[in-house]
This record gives structure tokens, sequence and C-alpha cells, in this order.
């Protein structure tokens, strides 16, 4: 599995959403210019997975983001983290609206 997530990106509405499977996972989200905004998780205690979490986003989309692409995955913490480390690496900050997330408690990443 590639570090950085390459899956086409979808619109951000309540459409596409309900479309989704309710399992754990992570995704992304990113505004018009496919710069992304926000990275997340659907946990255990996510309601309806990845298709709920997109859903509250697709109803209050944070920085703008009008795009989202999902990865199912039961190590969602660790993809996450993962994922959050990728991005500080590529763009030495975290994403925009990841506020909740505190840098200096994530690992290192060198990805090629």
């Amino acid at each position: 599995m590639a570090v950085r997530m390459t899956k086409p990106w979808r619109p951000l509405t309540t459409e596409q959403a309900k479309k989704l499977s309710g399992n754990l996972g992570v995704y992304q989200l990113a505004n018009d210019a496919g710069d992304v905004v926000y990275i997340g998780a659907a946990t255990g205690l996510s309601r309806y997975g990845l298709r709920g979490e997109v859903m509250d986003k697709a109803d209050a989309p944070p920085a703008n983001a009008t795009q989202f692409r999902v990865e199912v995955n039961t190590a969602y913490r660790t993809r996450h983290g993962e994922l959050l480390a990728a991005h500080m690496f590529d763009h030495g900050a975290l994403p925009i609206a990841n506020t909740d997330v505190d840098a200096s408690r994530l690992g290192r990443l060198s990805p090629g």
C-alpha cells in the first residue's frame, strides 16, 4: 500500500456519502484545487462508519471542502497517523481543518 492516498476524488455531497459503506477507515477532504484540508477516521465510535463521518462533513464542510476520498482500513488509527505524517512531510504542516490533532504526537515519515 502506498503511504499517500491515491483514490479518485468524489464530490462532497450527501448523495455521494450515502453510497459509502458503514466500514471503519480513513478519509480525506479537499477543496476545489485538490488541496487536502482535513484527514479523518471512522472509528469504532463513529455512527455508521465512513458513511456517517462523510455525511456529517457534507452537511457542514470544513475549510471549503468540496470533495472526498475514502479508504476502508481496520487499522484506521495507524493509517490516520500515517496520512497525517505524510502530509506534514509534504507540506510542513497539518491540513488546515485538522485542529483536533497535536502535531508533536505524530511520528516522522520520510516517504519516497
